[in-house]
C-alpha cells in the first residue's frame, strides 16, 4: 500500500526503520518515463520514495509554473501499482520554510552552458531542491532520467563535489512509440504541434548514426531546420560530462527547441571515430 505524507515529520518517523532507500525526484504529472524510474528503483532497494513538488526555485519568471500540471491523484495511482512504498508530496512551505532561501547552490560553469544559458539560475534551483529532498529523504541511492541530461551530469557533479555519499543512477529516456521523449510538457502540444516536435528524436536519431562530428551535427541540423514548426534553442554535440565532444569515444548529441509555446529538450548517446 503507497502511503501519501506530505510533512517533514511524517518523512523522519516513516524511514526511521528503512534500510536501504531509493528515491525518484518528481515534479508530478508523472507518466511511463517515470514509472521506469520507479521499476529501476525497486530493482535496486529495500524501499522505494518518489517526491512531488513543482519547484518555484527552478522556474524562471516567464516560464510555466503556474499551469505546470498538478495531477496528485493520477499520480497516486501510478505510483501503487508501480509498488511505491512512500509518495512525499510537501508543500512550498515545508520544502522552504521561512521562504526561499538565502543561501542556494551554484551550479557553476557546467550550469551556464545549454540549459543554463537559456534558462539563468535555473539549475541553481534545480540543485537547491535535490540536496534538500537527497538530505530529508536520506536516500542511498536516487534515480533519473536521461532525458534531462545535463541536470543529470549536474546532479552527479554536485553529489561528487559535496561527498554526499548517494549514489546516483541514470535511467535511459523512455519514449512514445513513434520516438518523441516522453515529457510531461508534451500534453501541452496540439495535434499539429505534436507531429512537427517528432523532428526533435528523428534529428537525434538520424544525427546519431554518424561517427564523425560535423556530419552528425549536419545531419541533425538539416532535420530541424525543414520543420517549420520548431524553433532550434540549441543543437550540441558534447562528451558524455557536457564537455568538449572526444575525436573518438562516447559522446552526447543534445537539442533544445520550441514547438508552438512548448519547450522541448532531447538527446541520445552516439561514438564517435576520428576521421582517417
Amino acid at each position: 500500500m503507497t502511503e501519501l505524507i506530505h510533512t517533514r515529520d511524517e518523512l523522519a518517523a516513516t524511514l526511521a526503520p528503512v534500510r536501504k532507500v531509493a528515491v525518484v525526484m518528481t515534479m508530478g504529472a508523472l507518466h511511463e518515463g517515470h514509472r521506469q524510474l520507479m521499476r529501476e528503483a525497486r530493482e535496486r532497494a529495500d524501499f522505494v520514495l518518489v517526491t512531488i513538488f513543482v519547484n518555484p526555485l527552478q522556474f524562471g519568471p516567464n516560464e510555466d509554473f503556474d499551469k505546470y500540471p498538478r495531477t496528485l491523484e493520477a499520480d497516486l495511482e501510478a505510483c501503487r501499482a508501480e509498488g511505491v512504498a512512500v509518495v512525499f508530496a510537501p508543500s512550498r512551505d515545508d520544502v522552504y520554510p521561512g521562504g526561499a532561501p538565502s543561501i542556494t547552490m551554484n551550479a557553476g560553469p557546467l550550469g551556464e552552458i545549454l540549459e543554463g544559458a537559456s534558462r539563468p539560475g535555473h539549475f541553481s534551483g534545480m540543485l537547491t531542491v535535490v540536496e534538500k529532498l537527497l538530505m530529508l529523504t536520506r536516500a542511498d541511492v536516487a534515480f533519473f532520467g536521461e532525458k534531462d541530461f545535463q541536470q543529470l551530469a549536474l546532479i552527479r557533479r554536485m553529489v561528487h563535489d559535496l561527498e554526499l555519499g548517494v549514489e546516483i543512477v541514470g535511467v535511459a529516456t523512455v519514449r512514445e512509440p513513434d520516438g518523441l521523449a516522453m515529457s510531461s510538457r508534451n500534453r501541452y502540444l496540439a495535434p499539429d504541434e505534436r507531429r512537427a516536435a517528432l523532428a526533435l528524436s528523428q534529428a537525434l536519431r538520424e544525427g546519431a548514426t554518424h561517427s564523425d562530428a560535423d556530419l552528425a551535427l549536419a545531419t541533425a541540423g538539416k532535420i530541424l531546420a525543414d520543420e517549420p514548426g520548431v524553433r532550434v534553442d540549441y543543437l550540441a554535440l558534447t562528451g558524455t560530462d557536457l564537455g568538449d565532444a572526444p575525436e573518438k569515444g562516447p559522446a552526447r548529441l543534445l537539442v533544445a527547441a520550441r514547438v508552438g509555446t512548448t519547450r522541448l529538450i532531447d538527446n541520445v548517446p552516439l561514438t564517435l571515430e576520428k576521421a582517417a
